[in-house]
């Protein structure tokens, strides 16, 4: 609320006016006493109990006189008074709760449903007197008028069966149940029978179902009533399981496919679905001859006249696709391709400018429908795997679902979103295609857009998630294509973002992209920016980001790489001005130590001290003076690690190894690319200047052509020695590049005593699936094919780069020889003439 102003600087105008008068208002509101709400003498009188009153008795005279809330709140106190006295309780308050619900409403109702379920769990007493006092409330129960005190009601019922014994069972439901499923009962009657009966399946063995359960299950799928016969056919899925796969095919799929024709939609639905539950226990005649032909009249009526299939349809994909799979013939596969397609569009295709239904606008009902179906749709799109080399038939899908408007489309496929993207590339190199599966051009735009769009939203948490999954990017996309489209925007949210989590994630996925980078130009930018914008950021909110991402590049990369870039700029931050970030710091110092390596970190060693030193004695804030204290005690119970190997740090010391072993790497293949690169530039130029010598010496006279030609020769031969150099070396950057990228090389050290390029692909071959590396020129990517093809090339390539260094020398020398021999030749008939 504004403060009023002063009487010389009132405005009286009608704006102003209104303003003032609901600050009077709100000033009234909070003035005006609260009147408290009194009870009469007789209600305080009629909510009195005795304080010398026990808890039965206390309990038996609330149910009796009290009011109804409490009676329902002894209701609810049953477990406890069960566990307190369970003799008294059975004795005296049961019966008195069970006269009490005959005309209890519902609240109570359902409280004592909850009740009776605890009982059962808490085993206050045996199965034997559970069975004998609180099955029959339950029973009479079951029938009430109100369908939510009646459901409640069954699935304590249901929970009970579970524990009951089969006499009990047969004698107290299963007998009654005979005549409740008559067509003379009550609807509600006839429901809770079917409920009842699927649960009753599995208690009994094949024969007795068969005999008695099965008679009223053929009764019921018959029923006049739609809403008996679906939720009869949804029970036929736990009936089948307690009879077998012989029954299920003599009995229940007979049944299935009469209520798949049913004139009620919501049978057809119930029906489809539980056939798709059932396709295990069907052999491949029955699908093929049996449940084949009702999912394709399934899918041709969805569009046309029953589109309340489409969503449970696209729901089961999956299910459908896996267990229908090898019966399609090339036909029925390219069809429901079609259908698939068409699924993941529904409700954006667009003719003319109009939507596909051009006679009435979408509902929003329909909206919702087509969402769910496009939903469901990206939900099943790891199911791609079964069309193997084929897959890079549906990329065009998978763009469309990324961009959709709907983030509970994005939400659903980004849950699955690395192993989709590893498919599209792994699928579509088993297809030999190179045009169709090395890259999907809308991917990166579309992938920009989704993250875009979840961050434009209202859901922090599809946005975290997507974050999340988007450090999968390196193992489909090149170093340079992450770098100028999706490293940037992570730094741009760790800065800008008001959501911790998302920034995490952030942080998290940068520091992964910088991890896989392939140019040192630009991981030194990277961290600068890092440096600069978080770590000396103004706002203390980035400096403590800096400290998360810090934890993060302890995470992923060596202790070395981490000490060579971060390790004094963490120290700096001793001296923030906010105390929150001297708290984090000091919880973060113990792996801050952990990094160093002695020797070699001597000096870091010495300025952490240093800085902890200074804390100790500089310090004004007690609580991050506590802290610092506890945080001093814990360093020096740390060992540090040396630079040999140690026993105790045997595994970290291997894996900090390893990924000190990959950041080399990298900076090796980085300097193989440049050489690549200029060697290409030079043979280029060379080629260039031998062509313009030989159009200019083609003036001069035959006898000068001629010799001029003998030269050229031996030049050219001296320029493929050097081709034959370059080649060799860029064999090897190739098999570096094909063992790097190879998702499936696990081994450290296999040859530690080779040549130079030997080592290489050792150390390659270690790297792993983490370490999914391509080179950032897409020209230059090399494919993985298998570890055989991997290591054939690898060591055929060193052999052939050794050959070829000695044919070409050879080939220099002998060239050299024989131009010289021609040119004495030349200088002899000269002289001679």
């Amino acid at each position: 609320m504004r403060p009023l102003p002063c009487s010389s600087d009132m405005d009286f105008g009608q704006s102003n006016l209104f303003g003032y008068i609901e600050d009077l208002q709100e000033l009234t509101i909070i003035e005006r006493p609260v009147r408290r709400s009194l009870k009469t003498p007789e209600e305080i009188e009629r909510l009195t109990v005795d304080e010398e009153l026990n808890d039965i008795e206390r309990a038996l005279y609330l149910l009796s006189s009290g009011q109804d809330v409490q009676g329902t709140s002894v209701v609810a106190n049953l477990p406890v008074l069960m566990r307190q006295n369970p003799a008294e309780t059975l004795r005296r308050v049961l019966p008195k709760i069970r006269e009490v619900l005959h005309v209890a409403g519902v609240e109570m109702q359902l409280t004592a449903a909850v009740s009776f379920l605890t009982v059962l769990q808490d085993e206050s007493v045996s199965i034997h007197t559970y069975s004998h006092s609180f099955l029959h409330i339950i029973l009479q129960n079951l029938e009430h008028r109100d369908a939510g005190v009646s459901n409640a009601w069954l699935e304590t019922l249901l929970a009970v069966i579970e524990a009951l014994p089969k006499e009990t069972i047969r004698h107290e439901i299963l007998n009654p149940l005979v005549s409740k499923a008559q067509i003379s009962q009550t609807l509600q009657s006839r429901l809770v029978s079917c409920k009842i009966m699927g649960k009753l399946a599995n208690k009994f063995e094949a024969h007795i179902v068969k005999r008695e359960i099965l008679p009223l299950v053929k009764s019921l799928c018959q029923d006049v009533e739609y809403e008996v016969r679906t939720c009869m056919c949804r029970q036929l899925e736990h009936i089948a399981q307690g009879i077998g796969t012989e029954l299920t095919k003599t009995v229940v799929l007979p049944e299935l496919v009469e209520l798949a024709r049913d004139e009620g939609s919501s049978v057809r639905l119930a029906a489809f679905e539980t056939l798709v539950n059932l396709l295990d226990m069907f052999d491949s005649d029955d699908r093929r001859q049996t449940v084949l032909p009702l999912v394709k009249s399934f899918c041709e009526k969805s569009f046309k006249a029953d589109e309340s299939i489409l969503v449970s349809l696209s729901f089961h994909l999956g299910k459908l696709c896996n267990g229908l799979y090898g019966i399609f013939t090339p036909e029925q596969h390219l069809r429901f391709l079609e259908f698939y397609k068409k699924l993941c569009t529904l409700g954006l295709q667009q003719e003319n400018g109009h939507n596909d239904n051009q006679l009435q606008l979408q509902t929003l009902e329909q909206e919702k429908k087509y969402i769910s179906v496009r939903k469901n749709c990206a939900y099943n799109f790891p199911v791609a795997k079964l069309l193997n080399s084929g897959v890079y038939t549906i990329q065009k899908e998978l763009v469309t679902l990324l961009q959709d408007e709907s983030l509970e489309v994005l939400d659903a496929l980004v849950g699955h979103l690395p192993e989709i993207l590893e498919l599209m590339i792994n699928g579509g190199e088993n297809s030999g295609s190179e045009s169709k599966l090395l890259s999907i051009p809308d991917l990166i735009p579309a992938l920009t857009t989704a993250e875009q769009r979840a961050a434009t939203s209202l859901k922090w948490r599809t946005h975290e998630k997507l974050l999340q999954k988007y450090a999968c990017l390196p193992q489909i996309i090149s170093s340079d294509q992450i770098y100028y489209r999706f490293l940037h925007r992570m730094l741009t949210i760790i800065l800008t973002n008001n959501v911790l989590p998302v920034q995490k994630a952030a942080a998290r996925t940068l520091c992964v992209y910088l991890r896989y980078n392939r140019k040192q130009e630009q991981r030194h930018e990277v961290i600068q920016k890092l440096i600069e914008q978080l770590g000396q950021g103004k706002s203390y909110w980035n400096r403590l980001r800096f400290l998360d991402t810090c934890e993060f590049i302890m995470e992923l990369f060596s202790k070395s790489f981490f000490c060579k870039y971060f390790f004094l700029p963490v120290l700096e931050l001793t001296h923030d001005p906010v105390a929150n970030v001297r708290i984090k710091l000091c919880y973060l110092l113990p792996k801050v130590k952990s990094t160093l390596k002695i020797p070699t970190d001597k000096h870091l060693l010495q300025q952490l001290e240093l800085c902890i030193r200074k804390l100790l004695c500089q310090e004004k804030d007690k609580d991050v003076l506590t802290i610092v204290k506890r945080t001093v005690l814990e360093l020096d119970r740390m060992d540090i690690s040396l630079d040999t190997f140690q026993k105790r740090f045997y595994e970290n010391d291997l894996l900090d190894q390893e990924k000190e072993r990959q950041e080399h790497l990298l900076l090796e293949m980085e300097q193989l690319e440049k050489e690549k690169q200029q060697n290409e530039g030079r043979s280029a130029n060379i080629n260039d200047k031998i062509f313009e010598k030989k159009r200019r010496d083609s003036k001069a006279s035959s006898m000068l052509a001629k010799s001029m030609t003998l030269s050229s020769s031996g030049s050219s031969s001296g320029t493929s020695t050097g081709k034959e150099d370059k080649k060799s070396k860029l064999v090897r950057s190739q098999s570096f590049s094909t063992q790097a990228l190879h998702p499936k090389y696990s081994n450290i050290d296999k040859c530690s005593n080779k040549s130079s390029a030997t080592g290489y692909t050792s150390s390659l071959s270690g790297m792993g699936k983490g370490c999914m590396l391509s080179f950032s020129d897409d020209s230059f990517r090399t494919r993985s094919t298998g570890n055989s093809g991997n290591a054939t090339f690898s060591s055929s390539s060193s052999l052939i780069a050794s050959r070829n260094s000695f044919n070409s020398a050879d080939q220099k020398s002998n060239g050299n020889k024989e131009s010289q021999s021609r040119k004495m030749s030349i200088k002899n008939r000269k002289s001679n003439s």
